[in-house]
């Protein structure tokens, strides 16, 4: 191709927003409502919570700041989103989609933390609950919290740290209604095989040996229950099985996209380099 044919992207175009007017309605109508449905469900928690004098231990502290994660992944595209179906401009600028990126690694990384010192709490209600207390202390779930989100700063960093500065020339249309790297990658004017390869396993590797950490941990604490007692155990089920949920909801589909995607990545690449 001829670099000259090409000229600096200034916006991008979803295309993962459909054109078709009557179905841009029709989603829409189905955006709009589960986006309030989502706010207030979340704002419901975080109020319950907040005035609930019962509910400030460990425990509720760490499933507030989650729902306040939660709620900032769907304000983070929902609502522009909205906005372009309304409108039906599907556009959004190139300083957008990086912070777009930034934001959304941000959010899943300080969201594994915090699901991780989730798993660690309860571990510690269930295996050591004479010293919970003292464990999960208020100056220890702070800390839990700033981690989690000084992580996921420095995993967002270390994601874009070498795309920004990438040439970005050309077609600019991105087959989704958000931005994400391994779509913003592929514009680059260079060949960027290895570095799409290289992010997409990152994040598969960091979701999958989380997700399967996360049930490893939580099949040890029952077991560890059950061997006790059998009462016991069945408290202890009812205990995790709502976090167990959350789990699988959140990274089951993380690892089968990302999975997807870094096989089609390494299957071009293999035919690239190595056939």
């Amino acid at each position: 191709m001829n670099e000259a044919n090409y000229s600096e992207v200034s916006e991008f175009v979803f295309l993962g927003l459909s054109s078709y007017r009557p179905m841009q309605h029709l989603l829409l109508a189905l955006s709009t409502i589960l986006y309030v449905s989502i706010v207030l469900g979340n704002l419901l928690v975080g109020f319950i919570m907040t005035l609930g004098p019962r509910l400030h231990t460990p425990m509720y502290f760490l499933l507030a700041n989650l729902s306040f994660i939660d709620l900032c992944f769907s304000t983070l595209a929902v609502p522009k989103m909205i906005s372009k179906l309304y409108s039906g401009h599907r556009t959004i600028s190139f300083q957008g989609c990086v912070l777009q990126i930034f934001v959304f690694h941000v959010l899943g990384g300080s969201e594994i933390v915090l699901l991780i010192a989730m798993a660690l709490d309860h571990y510690v209600a269930i295996c050591k609950p004479l010293h919970y207390l003292t464990i999960m202390s208020p100056r220890m779930c702070i800390l839990l919290l700033s981690g989690a989100w000084l992580i996921g700063q420095i995993h967002s960093m270390a994601q874009l740290a070498f795309d920004v500065h990438l040439p970005f020339c050309g077609p600019n249309e991105i087959d989704s209604f958000y931005c994400d790297l391994p779509w913003f990658i592929k514009f680059a004017f260079t060949e960027t095989y290895a570095l799409e390869f290289m992010v997409t396993a990152k994040s598969g590797f960091i979701s999958m040996d989380t997700f399967f950490l996360l049930i490893i941990s939580y099949i040890f604490i029952l077991l560890s229950v059950w061997k006790c007692s059998s009462a016991g155990f069945s408290k202890a089920f009812s205990t995790l099985s709502a976090h167990i949920t959350i789990v699988v909801l959140f990274f089951g589909p993380c690892v089968y996209v990302l999975m997807w995607i870094l096989f089609k990545r390494a299957e071009k690449f293999w035919k690239l380099y190595c056939v």
